[in-house]
This record gives C-alpha cells, structure tokens and sequence, in this order.
C-alpha cells in the first residue's frame, strides 16, 4: 500500500494519483463519464482493487462539496426512487459479491448502454417526447445502477439510461447524479471496509488527495454552467456509449482470458 511518506515528485504514481483525485472531482461537479476513468488510470501502476479501495475515500469527501454545490438544482421526484433503489443493489451487490462474475455485470451493462444511445441516434423522429418519472422503471434502473456501483465502479450506464429520456434541465440532471452517487457511494462504505479493510496510510493518502478532488468538483460545475444544453445532452449520450464499448470490452476480455 503506498504511502505519502514513500511517495515523491518524481515519480509517476504520485501524478496518476492527482489525475484520478481531479478526475473524480470533476465527476462529482457534473461532468458525465470522467470520473470512470480513474480506475483505469491508477491501474496503470496498482492493482484495480487497490485502486478502487483508494478512490473511494476520495469519493466520498468530494461528493460533501458535490452536494452542496448542486443543494438547490437537483429531482426530488427522481431521487425519492433512485436513492432506496441504489442503496438496495449496493446491499445485493454485497450479498453476491462471490458469485457473481464481474465480467459478465460488465458485458451486460456495456450492450445495454450500446442499445440505448443506438435506438435514440437511429430513430427517425427529430422529436423525442420526454418521459415522465416511472416508479417501476425507477426502481429497476436505480436497483441496477446501485449494483453495478458496487460490482464494478460502473454505475453511470443504467442511471443514465432512465434519466436521459426525462430531457431533464442540464443542470438538474447533474445535481440529481452528484445527490444520488453520494448517496450510493456512502451506502458501499461498510461493505468494502469487510471485503477490503482501510489501513492507516490509505485513509491519510486519500485524505491528501481531497484538497486536488474538491477544486475538480468546482471545475467541473463551472464547466457545465457554460456549455449549452444541446452539448451537454450530446456529450453525455457520446460518454454513455464509449463507456458502454469498454464494458463489452472488458467483458468479453475477461471471458477469454
């Protein structure tokens, strides 16, 4: 476990730690998608576990200046479903972490996001009407996206899948995100401390890093505020599908190997 005391500038673990931390700064502010590429980069020198077990802390202490950031621009009506909804696939993520293959969550989840942003890019309508807040597909999609937080950090796909089609504000939607991951990455705090217990040096590695991942969470809100709607719905739906691509990935990947 690396520690800050063994770490130095000069070497490269140290500013892969950084990108991560404002990576997920950033994703905690709003910004869609980013934050899923912290694993992968601190991967490139740790294990994918330890790296997980890292950023969560991380997480965790950038969703506090997420949700106050977006205190006022969020969905009660989404969030009194997705939250319960979340909180519970965390707890069935928990009860069948040993039996359920993180491949094959993956590989599910990855053709799912593909088909969703495939049906709206090919129909041929130019108008898509928007869609209320459905109570079963809620919970569903919510219980889904919960799950897959917990199984394999990719929790955005099934949550985008059902909030896209409400055609909510751009902003509205980025607060309901920033509300729901905290309340889901709070929900996985017991459940990893038994699968993976923090050390000392952990804690206080993730603690340095916050400072790095709080000034992420206010660029990214910035960034938001100054990009259309238009844009901002695209990039979502462009992030949903590239993410998506790299579940099948990865997925595939892990059954062959």
């Amino acid at each position: 476990m690396p520690t800050l005391a063994s770490l130095s500038l000069a070497e490269p673990l140290l500013w892969l730690l950084c990108l991560a931390s404002l990576l997920v700064g950033m994703s905690k502010g709003g910004l869609p998608g980013v934050g899923m590429l912290a694993v992968p980069i601190l991967s490139l020198m740790i294990s994918p576990v330890l790296a997980a077990v890292l950023l969560l802390p991380i997480y965790i202490l950038s969703d506090v200046v997420g949700v106050w950031l977006y205190r006022r621009e969020y969905s009660a009506e989404n969030l009194k479903v997705l939250i319960p909804a979340g909180i519970a696939g965390v707890l069935v993520g928990w009860a069948t972490a040993a039996y359920v293959p993180d491949e094959m969550v993956s590989f599910l989840i990855g053709v799912l996001g593909v088909s969703f942003c495939l049906s709206r890019w090919l129909r041929r309508s130019s108008t898509i009407v928007a869609r209320p807040v459905e109570l079963p597909r809620g919970l569903f999609w919510g219980t889904l996206s919960g799950f897959t937080s917990f199984v394999s950090h990719a929790g955005a796909p099934p949550y985008q899948i059902f909030m896209l089609p409400q055609q909510l504000p751009k902003m509205v939607f980025a607060g309901t995100t920033t509300i729901l991951f905290a309340c889901i990455n709070l929900a996985k705090v017991i459940p990893y401390s038994s699968l993976h217990p923090y050390s000392g040096s952990t804690l206080w590695l993730s603690a340095a890093l916050v400072p790095i991942a709080a000034l992420g969470t206010v660029a990214g809100k910035s960034f938001i505020q100054n990009l259309s709607e238009k844009w901002f719905f695209l990039g979502v739906q462009i992030v949903l599908f590239l993410v998506s691509l790299k579940l099948v990935f990865d997925g595939v990947l892990g059954w062959v190997g």
